[in-house]
C-alpha cells in the first residue's frame, strides 16, 4: 500500500537469486570476474551496437560521472528544471564535472522542447570567454512527470545538439518503463536517435543497487574508468553489481517488470478519472501518476494506511504523486480506488 516511490520495493526474486549464486566461490575483483566481463556483450546485443558499460551502485553516480566525461569545468549542461540532475543530486553533477553549470529549461509535461533548446543555445554565448560554454544536454527518460520522449522527439533534439557541437546524455533511471511504454527497440530511443551516453537504471525496477553508464561511442569513455575509481564506484566485489544487471536483462525481466508497473499506473489513473474532484496533471505514460485530490480524499486514504507524497500545494489544491512498481498488486490499486472514490 506504499505508493511513495518505486524505491520502496524489495529485490526481485530473480535478481536476489542471482546475487546468491554470485556468492559461490572466489572471483577476481574490480570487474575482472566472468560475470562483469559478459556485460558488454549482453548490453551490446540489447542495443544492437557496440557499447562500453560501467556498472555503478547509484543513479546519481551514473549521471554525474557520465556528465563529467562530456562536460568540461567551464561547460554548461542543459536540462529540464524538474530533472533529477538539477534538483535531487546535491550538486553531484557540478562536483564531478569540476564546476560545470546546470542550466534548467522549462517545458510542458516534464519534457524539453526542441524549439526552446534551439533558442537557448542560439543565445548561449559559445566562444565568448565570459560565458560558460555549451557542452551537453541531459534528458530524463521517463521524465519526472511520468511522461516519455518518443524517438522522433529525441532525434529532433539530437539534431540541435549536433548542430551546436554538444553531447546528449539521457538519465534513464526509469528507462525500462519508457521502453515498455513505447514498445520500441532500446536502440531506437538511444544511439539511433543520437544519444551519446545513457544512465541505465535497474534499482527502481527490482535490483538491489545496480545502475550502469552506457557509452555508445567508445572514444567518449576513455576517462570513465578513472573517474569511476576516483568517485569510489569501482567495487572490489563488482560481481554482485554485474550479477544484478545480468539477471535484469535475462529473459526480458527488465521489460516485464516495467510493463507491470506501467499497467498498474494506468489502472490507477483510469480509476481516479472517475472521481469528479480529481484531475490528472500529466499524461500517464510510465509508472508515475500526478493527480490533484481534495484534502478530504487525501485524509481518507492516509487514514486507510496508504502512503504517498504530497507533491505540490497551491492555495486549496493539493497534488499527490503515486508511483507503482514491478510488484504493485492489483488488490492495492483496487483498494486505493475504492477508498478514494
Amino acid at each position: 500500500m506504499n505508493f511513495c516511490s518505486d524505491n520502496v520495493t524489495g529485490i526481485a526474486p530473480e535478481i536476489l537469486a542471482a546475487i546468491i549464486a554470485a556468492n559461490e566461490g572466489a572471483a577476481m575483483p574490480y570487474g575482472q570476474d566472468e560475470c562483469s566481463q559478459r556485460l558488454e556483450n549482453l548490453f551490446s546485443e540489447l542495443f544492437e551496437t557496440e557499447v562500453t558499460v560501467f556498472p555503478v551502485a547509484t543513479g546519481s553516480a551514473a549521471n554525474s560521472l557520465a556528465l563529467s566525461v562530456i562536460t568540461p569545468p567551464f561547460g554548461a549542461i542543459y536540462c529540464h528544471q524538474e530533472s533529477h540532475v538539477n534538483l535531487d543530486e546535491c550538486g553531484a553533477p557540478e562536483f564531478y564535472t569540476g564546476g560545470a553549470k546546470l542550466v534548467p529549461l522549462t517545458g510542458i509535461n516534464g519534457k524539453i522542447a526542441a524549439i526552446d533548446l534551439a533558442k537557448t543555445l542560439e543565445r548561449a554565448g559559445a566562444g565568448i570567454v565570459h560565458r560558460v560554454q555549451p557542452a551537453a544536454v541531459s534528458l530524463t527518460q521517463a521524465t519526472e512527470a511520468g511522461t516519455v520522449y518518443r524517438p522522433e522527439e529525441i532525434e529532433e533534439i539530437s539534431r540541435i545538439v549536433r548542430h551546436y557541437g554538444l553531447h546528449l546524455h539521457v538519465d534513464g533511471a526509469r528507462f525500462a518503463n519508457a521502453v515498455a511504454s513505447l514498445g520500441c527497440s532500446p536502440a531506437d530511443v538511444t544511439w539511433r536517435a543520437g544519444v551519446d551516453v545513457l544512465s541505465f537504471g535497474a534499482t527502481k525496477n527490482g535490483a538491489m543497487a545496480a545502475e550502469a553508464a552506457i557509452f555508445f561511442q567508445p572514444d567518449l569513455a576513455k576517462t570513465m574508468s578513472y573517474r569511476r575509481k576516483r568517485a569510489g564506484h569501482l567495487f572490489s566485489k563488482m560481481r554482485f553489481l554485474s550479477a544484478q544487471l545480468e539477471a535484469y536483462l535475462q529473459d526480458d525481466l527488465w521489460l516485464r517488470h516495467a510493463a507491470r508497473a506501467n499497467e498498474m499506473a494506468a489502472k490507477l489513473a483510469a480509476g481516479l478519472e472517475l472521481l469528479p474532484a480529481a484531475k490528472l496533471c500529466y499524461p500517464v505514460e510510465a509508472n508515475e501518476v500526478f493527480v490533484q485530490l481534495p484534502e478530504a480524499v487525501i485524509d481518507r486514504l492516509l487514514a486507510a494506511g496508504f502512503q504517498f507524497y504530497r507533491w505540490q500545494q497551491e492555495d486549496d489544491i493539493t497534488t499527490v504523486r503515486l508511483v507503482t512498481a514491478f510488484n504493485t498488486s492489483e488488490r492495492d490499486v483496487s483498494n486505493f480506488l475504492a477508498v478514494a472514490i
